[in-house]
């Protein structure tokens, strides 16, 4: 997902616009609170352009009375004494005052509400996007980066677009309002001032290119720094007992120290940019301040005047500075907007179809079609497959690992689709239907259960959104995980821990069919469903097992052969292809490589397995 860093500020403006149009419906949300924000903000523009004025008549109708302004004359201000004129104008400055500081605080706190809620929303889109998008992604992508882009990305995308480019804008409009008024009051001495601009914009462009270059390295380096930190945390178990801590942290601090550096340098150049644009500031002030008071003893302006001026020169460079000082989280703003949009602009692989419709109930009749499949297109996984299964048969997948039994049921779960042939489900290829109607009608167990850190109800209940509590206990009662539940501290609103770290394998595994037994899914997949289970927890999972497959559609994945005897269906793949299909006293008949795999399993556990083993189909 790497794009090329903008040479220079001006360059980074399409990235800039590119968010801002991505995110132009979330914005649009917040319409009447940013109009309203911003009209504050222009109040607060005018305030500005006002607050040096009354200064200006203190000068020159009490201060220096000779002066009188070639450009403005009140005869109102002339008639009135001294002190009520010096009452009135001191007024008008609290007044100006207080209406500035009411304006920016609607301002201020209308854009912070607006990029909170345009914030929420922008995280969800994401998160959402992330969960829809294809597994080939997910094994390409590093977590860690991905949940840097949930979070802190888009902190930073707030910056660049509601904190930093809405006020800028402001700044900017300030700026041009007061270059008009000072051309107005004097042209010799505004030409002086815009004399500057130019120098700005070539030290800005030269010292941004090199700031947003840093920074961009800098998000890189954070998101690998997250990823290690995941990977590791999420395995920890392995972390300790291969004594692998010093190695990741090697890793892990060589990351941080380097991210150190550039965002040090990052400072350094933004620091930079700041220095010199008040030596800029300095340099016109002095110039304008040295012509202006010529001007004023030949009586071409008055001291209010060049007050004014002056007041607005100061304020006029306000801009340059804070885009000199914000330059750098500006930079980092828009590129983690990009990294956004990178993800937000991926496409699933594996979507619903234009005219795909709602699953009906299946029946459960599967059928590969020449079926060709590959993760890399110069590795092939599967090499035209085709077979048939009928309504409740009971198939089980066997071979040696790599061979594509996985990659089988992943497509039957169209986490992937063919490159070549098709899969149909009750005469209708899969892609006819829309993925959550047909996905919701298969019922998967995995070797590697996941459980998440939330009750046993919710676990139970995930399989099965809004089944109620009667259905989560006959769903465990199938699962023989009722008894065990029930001797958990809080029962069936036990909270468990993260991956369900708090139970034992075989409770684990329990709760995974009840999971998928509240579904009742005409389909079911189980995918080496008692591997790693003592004997005691391996029979009660082939007992929940068999409950749960009866009737159904079931595809086994299993390297335990015994277990496979009673199958109605078995087929031998190897190299991604079927080479050996029937029942197992047919394969058995043909002497071939599953008699081999089966006499070679026979002689090593004698018969172990055969007490426990679980018959699909029994």
């Amino acid at each position: 997902m790497a794009r090329r860093d903008p040479k220079s500020l001006r360059a980074a403006l399409p990235g800039i616009v590119r968010i801002l149009r991505r995110f132009s419906p979330h914005l649009g949300k917040q319409k009447a609170l940013m109009i309203l924000s911003f009209v504050a903000l222009m109040a607060e523009i005018v305030l500005h352009l006002l607050e040096p004025w009354p200064l200006k008549f203190i000068f020159d109708y009490i201060l220096v009375p000779g002066f009188r302004s070639q450009s403005l004359g009140i005869p109102l201000l002339e008639e009135l004494s001294p002190f009520a004129l010096l009452t009135g104008l001191t007024l008008a400055l609290i007044a100006i005052a207080l209406l500035r500081a009411t304006a920016a605080y609607f301002s201020v706190v209308g854009m912070a509400l607006a990029a909170s809620n345009i914030l929420t929303e922008i995280r969800a889109e994401l998160y959402s996007h992330l969960q829809n998008l294809s597994l080939s992604f997910h094994h390409k992508a590093k977590s860690g980066d991905l949940i840097t882009r949930v979070t802190s990305d888009i902190e930073r995308l707030r910056e660049v677009t509601v904190m930093a480019v809405l006020p800028l804008l402001a700044h900017s409009l300030t700026l041009i309002g007061m270059i008009g008024v000072m051309f107005w009051l004097h042209w010799e001495l505004a030409l002086i001032a815009a004399a500057v601009f130019p120098l700005f914009i070539f030290f800005t462009m030269r010292l941004t290119k090199r700031i947003r270059q840093v920074v961009r390295s800098q998000r890189q380096r954070e998101g690998a720094m997250a990823a290690t930190a995941a990977e590791s945390i999420g395995a920890i178990k392995i972390v300790q007992a291969l004594s692998l801590q010093d190695m990741l942290e090697r890793t892990f601090s060589s990351h941080n120290r380097q991210s150190l550096k550039e965002s040090a340098k990052a400072q350094k150049l933004a620091a930079g940019l700041e220095r010199v644009v008040e030596l800029l500031v300095g340099l016109v002030t002095a110039l304008v301040l040295w012509r202006g008071v010529q001007l004023v003893l030949g009586k071409a302006i008055t001291p209010g005047d060049l007050l004014v001026f002056v007041n607005y020169l100061r304020i006029a460079f306000k801009p340059m500075r804070q885009l000199a000082k914000y330059t750098g989280q500006i930079a980092k703003a828009t590129a983690s907007g990009e990294r956004i949009l990178d993800v937000l602009d991926t496409a699933p692989d594996i979507r619903d179809s234009r005219g795909a419709i709602d699953a009906p109930p299946l029946q459960g009749a599967v059928r590969f079609e020449n079926v060709t499949f590959a993760y890399e297109p110069t590795k092939g996984i599967l090499h035209n497959v085709s077979f048939d299964v009928e309504p409740g048969q009971h198939i089980a997948l066997v071979g040696p690992s790599g061979g594509g039994k996985s990659t089988l049921v992943s497509l039957l779960l169209r986490l992937y689709d063919p490159l070549e042939g098709r899969i149909l489900v009750d005469g209708h290829d899969l892609r006819e239907y829309k993925l959550q109607s047909f996905r919701q009608q298969i019922s998967v167990v995995l070797q590697d259960t996941l459980l998440f850190a939330a009750s046993v109800k919710d676990n139970i209940a995930y399989g099965c959104l809004g089944a109620s509590e009667r259905a989560i206990e006959q769903a465990a009662r199938l699962a023989n995980a009722h008894d065990f539940i029930m001797a958990l501290p809080q029962g069936y609103d036990t909270i468990l821990g993260e991956r369900g770290a708090t139970l034992s394998g075989g409770q684990r595994q329990r709760i995974s069919i009840a999971r998928a037994a509240i579904r009742q899914a005409p389909i079911v997949i189980l995918d080496e469903p008692t591997t790693g289970l003592d004997n005691e927890n391996e029979h009660a999972v082939n007992e929940a097992l068999e409950r749960l497959t009866q009737g159904c559609t079931t595809f086994l994945i299993s390297h335990n052969l015994r277990a496979v005897e009673k199958a109605d269906l078995i087929f031998y793949i190897e190299g991604g292809k079927i080479l050996e299909q029937g029942t197992h006293a047919e394969l058995l008949r043909l002497g071939g490589r599953y008699a081999a795999m089966y006499a070679l399993q026979s002689a090593i556990g004698g018969n172990t397995c055969e007490d426990d083993a679980y018959a699909v189909g029994a």
